[in-house]
C-alpha cells in the first residue's frame, strides 16, 4: 500500500519536471533598420544606406576617383581605410544629428577592433553630385 503514494509522487515531481524545461530552440535574430531620413542630403544619404548594408561597391560608387578623406585631421586613403571598415563591418547605430543641408552626420558607431563611440561623417559634395571629399572623426 504505501507504493501507490511513492509512485504517485515520483509521476507528480516528473510531471513538473517537464513542465518547467526551457526551450532551446534558437531564437531568430531580430534585425532593425535605422531610419535615416532625416539624412536631407540624397548623396550622403544613399552613401550612408550603402555603409549600413555593408555595399562595399556601391560606397566607392558615390566618390570622386580623387576623393580626399581624412580621419580626426589625418589624411589617409580612401580606399585602404574603408576596405577595412567594412570588412569589420563598421556602421552607425544611431543618428543623433544632422547638419549643413544633410551632408554633417553625427552619431553613434560601431568602429570594429575599436568599439562603439560618437562620431561625425562631413561629406563635401561637388557640382556633379559626387563625394569629393569626407571627413570623419570623433565628435563630442
Amino acid at each position: 500500500m504505501k507504493t501507490i503514494p511513492l509512485i504517485l509522487a515520483v509521476l507528480l515531481c516528473l510531471s513538473m519536471t517537464a513542465c518547467a524545461q526551457k526551450n532551446n530552440q534558437p531564437k531568430k535574430q531580430q534585425t532593425t533598420t535605422m531610419d535615416l531620413s532625416k539624412i536631407t542630403n540624397t548623396v550622403a544619404r544613399e552613401a550612408i544606406e550603402a555603409l549600413q548594408a555593408n555595399d562595399l561597391k556601391k560606397w566607392y560608387s558615390y566618390f570622386t576617383a580623387d576623393a580626399i578623406f581624412t580621419d580626426d585631421g589625418r589624411t589617409l586613403g580612401l580606399k585602404s581605410f574603408f576596405d577595412n571598415a567594412f570588412d569589420k563591418k563598421e556602421k552607425f547605430l544611431s543618428i543623433d544629428r544632422v547638419a549643413n543641408e544633410g551632408k554633417d552626420i553625427y552619431g553613434d558607431f560601431y568602429a570594429g577592433q575599436w568599439g562603439t563611440f560618437k562620431v561625425f561623417f562631413k561629406f563635401h559634395i561637388n557640382a556633379e553630385g559626387k563625394i569629393s571629399r569626407l571627413d570623419i572623426g570623433q565628435g563630442k
